[in-house]
């Protein structure tokens, strides 16, 4: 019996697309999102998103927001100045950007970020706000992040932390069923790209509701990743001039 369940597992897992699969999931979402996603940026777990960037990247040439979702993130670059281009895998999602689309300059594209439509270098800064989690190869999705970005570019990145509601995607593991919510940690995250010719300039834990900044003020970088809803990385790309 045990391998008997063993065998259908196996079988369910080898016909799992994770890329569809989870492209499907934010179609599905993305009238939900596009309802909260405002109150998001201004208020909530992303609000402290833009003034962090901002403090690192001045004005650029391009910046590519890769998992924009309904481009609310890219729209509130572009009021700072910012030219912007949003990529989002949900069809759905882009449409929404696009229909919100009303500042000149403001461009959205579908496109993968396992495989993205860019040549190498094109980008002077990227911002990927919880984008990485939903691949099922990060250090792939990394090595393509690194690739379309230009040598000593900018790269803000978001990666969910423990705390956060959308990790409960990565259940069905346990019990042998397909998942498309990777477990990548924030201190996971940072190893994987300091390895991968990023340097780390920065950091910054966001917290849900309850936890207030002072109260995690005096543990280690590792102690506030691990209560944190998502921690923001600021990289330069360190890879050579060609």
């Amino acid at each position: 019996m045990i391998g008997e369940r063993r065998d259908f597992h196996l079988a369910k897992a080898r016909d799992f697309n994770w890329s569809m699969e989870a492209e499907n999931l934010w179609n599905s979402n993305s009238g939900n999102w596009h309802s909260r996603s405002r109150d998001m940026w201004e208020n909530g777990s992303r609000k402290e998103i833009i003034p962090f960037f901002a403090k690192h990247v001045g004005q650029a040439g391009l910046i590519l927001d890769i998992g924009c979702g309904d481009g609310y993130g890219s729209l509130k670059l572009a009021q700072l100045g910012y030219k912007v281009k949003g990529i989002d895998f949900s069809e759905e999602m882009i449409a929404i950007a696009k229909r919100e689309a009303i500042l000149n300059g403001l461009e959205f594209e579908r496109g993968d970020v396992m495989k993205l439509p860019f040549e190498n270098d094109q980008a002077d800064a990227l911002l990927v706000i919880n984008c990485l989690e939903w691949v099922q190869e990060p250090k792939q999705a990394l090595l393509e992040l690194v690739r379309v970005l230009k040598p000593g570019g900018a790269a803000c990145i978001a990666v969910l932390g423990p705390t956060a509601g959308p990790r409960s995607n990565s259940y069905p593991r346990l019990n042998g069923e397909p998942a498309i919510c990777n477990t990548m940690m924030p201190w996971e995250f940072a190893r994987l790209a300091e390895e991968n010719k990023w340097k780390l300039l920065d950091q910054q834990s966001v917290y849900k509701d309850g936890v207030k900044r002072e109260m995690a003020g005096s543990l280690s970088l590792e102690l506030k990743q691990a209560l944190s809803f998502l921690t923001l990385f600021m990289f330069k790309n360190e890879k050579e001039m060609k």
